[in-house]
């Protein structure tokens, strides 16, 4: 905890509920300080605010320092535009067991506080890279020996075709234009999902956990 939270704020009743969280920044060296439901409520963001309120240091990482770890399974978010899809797939990553979500390119910041509260804790289960180009991204992937998968309704490879035993990074677009030309161009192949109903696209998010679990799939051989 102290390598991550600077500080801990808390309405009197949200200290009482949680008096081992509590206790356990006390004992760690991490000022606590007591604060009103209001300033709670403004610090929070949210209509329904816990009434704990934890400071913490960033936590991404170099992408190098992410690739050298060598995770299996990377997911890549180039310019998203949606906090709460991209919170949403940084917990389906980790879910999935990826190694490492990337923020690519401009767009959400991984630390808005909507994604945060859509990642559900899962920010600290993965490394996160923030803002790293997405070519350059394509480029370190492709050297480390990642397969680097792009996903747009127009790919040329269905999802159902692919063998994906091997590691791999897939970029996702953002909800309003997908993935860029250049990165579709940069990527080994673009893939679809299959759509068998009468739906004409899937939300982002949604396409993006069945292609996280696809390679789930492949790698853990279940």
């Amino acid at each position: 905890m102290p390598d991550v939270v600077v500080e801990l704020f808390g309405t009197t009743d949200a200290m009482r509920r949680h008096r081992d969280l509590v206790g356990t920044a006390q004992s760690a060296g991490i000022p606590v300080d007591e604060i009103s439901a209001k300033s709670a409520a403004a610090l929070s963001e949210t209509v329904t605010p816990q009434g704990l309120i934890a400071v913490c240091r960033s936590i991404d990482v170099p992408l190098r320092t992410a690739l050298d770890r060598a995770p299996r399974l990377v997911a890549a978010l180039v310019e998203p535009n949606d906090p709460g899809n991209a919170g949403t797939i940084v917990r389906t990553a980790d879910a999935a067991g990826a190694g490492s979500v990337v923020f690519a390119g401009d767009g959400v910041d991984p630390y808005n506080g909507k994604s945060i509260r859509a990642a559900a804790g899962s920010v600290f289960h993965v490394d996160l890279v923030a803002g790293h180009p997405p070519l350059d991204l394509i480029a370190s992937a492709r050297a480390a020996g990642y397969r680097v998968l792009a996903t747009s309704g127009g790919g040329v490879t269905s999802l159902a075709d692919l063998d994906l035993s091997s590691p791999t990074v897939w970029l996702f677009g953002n909800e309003a234009h997908g993935l860029p030309p250049n990165v579709l161009q940069a990527a080994d192949d673009v893939i679809s999902v299959p759509i068998y109903g009468q739906a004409e696209s899937l939300n982002l998010s949604a396409a993006a956990a069945v292609c996280l679990y696809a390679s789930a799939r492949a790698h853990n051989g279940r």
